[in-house]
This record gives structure tokens, C-alpha cells and sequence, in this order.
């Protein structure tokens, strides 16, 4: 048994995939009934796109998904993982929700695209950004984006993604972001942190903060419109961060998740608390590899899925297990 985890954006890259579509034939599939979904060739997205086209967010998250997809059906066709629950970060959501069997396939593929298309055209290119905050807590980057929206009198600025202990990241206006590097001073936070960084991201948009509104609503019309089923097995959802399994809050909260912060942070703390420690990365990519390592990196054992040797070490990780 083990979790299924589905990375978000930051891990696309050009031939995202293509060892999954030359070495299986339900990964060949997998990209088949994408492309048939969107009317869109996802081989030559994936494995002939750019790192500026797939940088593209409504390029991005089908892309991510569709790997994602191909990857756990590897796995549990290929080689009989059993899944006891899952979790994705931000658009890996949607991948965790398809594995599960809550949200056909197409369905997510079509949404994802205008998911994208919505949250790109939310805000005007320049308008607003994302940030990574390292080195302070919860509250102290609370603190400073309530501090920055009080002394710069912009808004909005908010946190965005708890990806890790002392890796935050803020979202939010580019005025807010412009006048907080400019204006940053660790001494002023409370509990004086040691060390403190702010490190701007090459980012299309400002996600998961309140300028997402008029994506949330695109988002509410179009999940309103798409059949959600009880998962196989129990969900733990970014903007809750504890396990779901009922199909209309599973609907709501994936609606809420488009302006809401993403808790990842909680999410790896709540596997520790249940003694769910053995996840499998099923996608593109080791980002959440290595945010699980900065959580526990004695008690996580995270694998991935980038080659054939990888797999063949999560099948030998599994036979060790049943020995």
C-alpha cells in the first residue's frame, strides 16, 4: 500500500513522459484519450514542447496531468500498487482526484485547460507575482504580509503555498511584491529570524491568492458541471488538508482551492501523524521528493517515477515490504 503523490507547476520540463509512452502501452493510451480530449497532439506538447510552451499555464497543467495520469496507471497496472490515499499539490490535485476514480479522465483534461486559460487571463501579465519566503514560520510570514499591505498600501499579498518547514510562498500584486523586497528588513519580524530570503519566482500569474477570484468562478461553473463519484480511496485536499472522500466537498474544496493557500505543509504533517510514510511521486519531476525530505527525511520514503530504474526500485522497495 502506498500514497500517490502528484507534483503541481515547477516540475514540467521538455519530454516530460516520453520513457512512459515508449515503454508501456497504457501510458500510449493514457496520451491518447488526452489528446482526444482536448483535440490537442500531448506528445508533441510533451516531448517536443519548449521549456517556454510548457511554460505556459494552460500548456502546464493538462501537460502535468496527463503524465501524472500515465504514471499511476503504470504503476498500478504494471505493477500492482495499491493505493490507501493521495494527495496532489495545487493541479496535481486533479490527478490525485482521476487515480482515485472520482473525476473521469477527459473531464479533468478539459477542466485543467480552462483551469488554466482562467487563471492566466485573471490578471493582466505584470500585474501580480509569487514569491518564496525561506527561512520564517507560518505566523511570521503571516506577519509580514499584513505588515507589507499596512505599510506600502498595496494590496492584496497573502500566503500561497506552505510547500515545507521555512519554505512559503506569497502571492499577490506586483506593487505589494515590488515595495517588500525593496523594503525587507528580518529584524522587524517577531522572534527576530536568524536567517531570511526572499527569492522572486518566474511566475505568469499570482495563484492561490484572492486575484484568482474571477478564476474561481470560472472553475465553479465548470467542476458544477462534472460528475464526481465517491474515490476508491480517501483524498487529502489542499485547501483542508484532511482526508476526503464525500464527492460534493470534494467538488467545493477543489473550487475553493483556485484562490485559497495550498496546504502542503499540513498535508505531509498529517501522513507523519498517520503513519503514512511510504509515497510514491507519480509524475514528472522530484519536487515533492524533496519537500517530504525537508518534513522528515528519517521517517518519509518517497520515491519517483523518471526512468525504468526508478520503477524497478519501487518494485523491489514493495517485495522487500512483503518479506
Amino acid at each position: 500500500m502506498a500514497v500517490l503523490l502528484f507534483p503541481g507547476q515547477g516540475s514540467q520540463s521538455p519530454k516530460m513522459g516520453e520513457f512512459l509512452f515508449e515503454n508501456f502501452s497504457i501510458a500510449k493510451e493514457t496520451f491518447a484519450e488526452a489528446s482526444e480530449a482536448l483535440k490537442i497532439d500531448m506528445t508533441k506538447l510533451c516531448f517536443q514542447g519548449t521549456e517556454a510552451e510548457l511554460a505556459l499555464t494552460e500548456n502546464t497543467q493538462p501537460a502535468l496531468l496527463c503524465v501524472s495520469t500515465a504514471s499511476q496507471r503504470v504503476l498500478i497496472k504494471e505493477f500492482g500498487i495499491n493505493a490507501e490515499a493521495a494527495a496532489g499539490h495545487s493541479i496535481g490535485e486533479y490527478a490525485a482526484l482521476v487515480a482515485a476514480g472520482s473525476v473521469s479522465f477527459s473531464d479533468a483534461m478539459r477542466a485543467v485547460r480552462i483551469r488554466g486559460q482562467a487563471m492566466q487571463s485573471a490578471v493582466p501579465l505584470g500585474q501580480g507575482g509569487m514569491m518564496a519566503v525561506l527561512g520564517l514560520d507560518n505566523d511570521q510570514v503571516k506577519w509580514l504580509c499584513e505588515w507589507t499591505e499596512k505599510n506600502s498600501k498595496h494590496t492584496p499579498i497573502s500566503p500561497a503555498n506552505f510547500n515545507s518547514p521555512g519554505q512559503i510562498v506569497i502571492s499577490g500584486s506586483s506593487e505589494c511584491l515590488k515595495w517588500l523586497k525593496e523594503n525587507f528588513n528580518a529584524e522587524l519580524i517577531p522572534g527576530s529570524p536568524k536567517r531570511a530570503k526572499l527569492i522572486p519566482l518566474n511566475v505568469s500569474a499570482p495563484f492561490h491568492c484572492q486575484m484568482m477570484n474571477s478564476a474561481q468562478e470560472k472553475m465553479k461553473e465548470v467542476l458544477s458541471a462534472i460528475s464526481f463519484n465517491k474515490p476508491t480511496f480517501p483524498i487529502i485536499q489542499n485547501f483542508n488538508a484532511t482526508f476526503v472522500s464525500d464527492p460534493n466537498t470534494l467538488r467545493q474544496n477543489l473550487i475553493s482551492q483556485v484562490s485559497a493557500p495550498v496546504l502542503w505543509t499540513q498535508t505531509m504533517s498529517l501522513l507523519l501523524e498517520k503513519n503514512l510514510t511510504f509515497g510514491i511521486e507519480c509524475g514528472h519531476g522530484q519536487v515533492l521528493k524533496g519537500l517530504f525530505k525537508k518534513m522528515d527525511s528519517e521517517k518519509f520514503h518517497i520515491f519517483t517515477t523518471q526512468s525504468l530504474d526508478d520503477l524497478e526500485l519501487i518494485k523491489n522497495h514493495l517485495d522487500f515490504r512483503k518479506n
